[in-house]
């Protein structure tokens, strides 16, 4: 077989169920799929269209941020060091009104420049606009499920919710054969949605076979406004609407009893956590070591960049390491396997695409990035998984495939204008703060 696309001379982190590393490795791609893994010198890379060598760094599946809000790099800073209620209704909801469709592209192209320079080649995303988000994604050629936000007030994109709705099914329907870009139904949470919303909502997705994403618990505030409201928990609330079910990804989910877990466990309901957004706006800490023991799955995101303030998912890996060792005071929670594991496998997992990507295997898509590793701070290397979640920065990666297509080489990145993207945030920066 000729391979369009050999990758060689790096060691293959697979993730997959065996999490088999091979040193000296390489992997053949063929149109958008994975065609061959193995050693170098075993991929044959004779007749190759591209061979591109890893020398000797690391060879491995793209990063999945499992929850972001892509456009929010517009408000990047604009309200920082506030409580988490007044960050959103004080600042972020009055700044988001003001948005239009060309903003919200200009933002997420800057997102999308971002995510690819640090390993992101598929990212989840719940906004406003998010036609533009999918046009973005598409034109960067980036990997994406992406929704329109649906909420109890009314929309500055679609109005009214009826209208919410509407926009939805037009985005699920435009978009049900693209090969990169998905469609989710996207109610904001349980606090700012009817139950109605959010019983439409499921049935919507049901009728589609579309993923389900929602901010779940991120405070206490929220938690005691839906106790004070309904009298329950927000997941119990969920729950007794008939709304949790395995297509659900539930974003956050901090505060959470032992019932709460166990109502997301038996209804397999996958859990996106933020912790670096979570710890600035000192939300708490998502209850991982239990949700885990339970069998959740549990996938990771960086959140948007007006609450984190990056999209920089090995940096996430780090803080989602360490911020829960220190909370359990136990070392050995979080090791680096597994936060490896929640920024790929796991967020494709959640994304209900485990078949399609997260781990390099043959016939699965070709979204593999590779690691630079001849620095500094990455030497010597005894554990190549560690140096990963504890050493590496996202500026380390050098190389990005997806969809089996080139789309960044030597951190040059070949179908989006960093420059442009750049220039045009800092144009719409000085209306949205003039």
């Amino acid at each position: 077989m000729s391979f369009d696309l050999v990758i060689e001379n790096g060691i293959v982190i697979t993730l997959n169920k065996n999490n088999e590393i091979i040193a000296n490795g390489a992997v053949g791609i063929k149109a958008s799929s994975i065609a061959a893994v193995g050693k170098t010198g075993e991929v044959d890379k004779a007749g190759a269209a591209k061979v591109l060598d890893a020398k000797g760094g690391i060879i491995m599946p793209g990063f999945v941020n499992a929850h972001t809000h892509a456009a929010m790099t517009l408000f990047r800073g604009l309200a920082d060091d506030l409580p988490l209620m007044d960050w959103l209704n004080n600042h972020i909801f009055p700044a988001e009104a003001t948005l239009n469709r060309n903003m919200v592209y200009a933002g997420t192209m800057l997102a999308c420049a971002e995510m690819i320079l640090s390993g992101t080649t598929c990212f989840c995303d719940m906004y406003l606009f998010e036609d533009a988000v999918a046009q973005a994604a598409d034109d960067a050629q980036m990997r994406a499920v992406v929704g329109e936000v649906l909420y109890d007030f009314p929309s500055p994109n679609y109005g009214p919710i009826e209208k919410g709705f509407e926009f939805t099914e037009m985005l699920l329907e435009k978009y049900k054969a693209h090969p990169r870009v998905s469609i989710a139904v996207e109610p904001h949470s349980p606090y700012l949605c009817a139950p109605a919303i959010l019983q439409k909502s499921a049935d919507l997705a049901q009728k589609w076979n579309a993923p389900v994403i929602i901010h779940v618990s991120e405070t206490k505030a929220e938690v005691a406004q839906m106790l004070e409201k309904y009298g329950k928990t927000p997941v119990a609330h969920l729950a007794d609407l008939g709304f949790l079910s395995p297509r659900v990804v539930a974003d956050h989910c901090v505060v959470l009893t032992d019932d709460d877990i166990n109502l997301l466990a038996k209804n397999s309901v996958k859990v996106a956590i933020n912790p670096e957004s979570n710890m600035k706006l000192a939300s708490g800490t998502a209850p991982v070591k239990e949700l885990m023991a339970a069998g959740v799955c549990v996938a990771l995101g960086t959140d948007g960049c007006a609450s984190n303030n990056d999209l920089d998912m090995i940096g996430e890996m780090d803080t989602a390491a360490k911020v829960h060792k220190v909370v359990t005071e136990d070392p050995t929670v979080m090791k680096a396997q597994t936060a490896l594991e929640l920024a790929t496998i796991n967020g494709a997992r959640a994304l209900g695409m485990e078949s399609l990507i997260g781990s390099i295997e043959k016939g699965k898509l070709a979204d593999i990035i590779v690691v630079d590793t001849a620095k500094p701070h990455l030497t010597p290397m005894y554990n190549p998984v560690s140096h990963l979640v504890y050493a590496a920065r996202g500026s380390d990666v050098a190389h990005s495939v997806i969809h089996g297509r080139l789309v960044m080489e030597n951190r040059q990145l070949l179908f989006l204008d960093v420059e442009k993207a750049m220039a045009d945030v800092r144009q719409l920066a000085r209306i949205i703060r003039p």
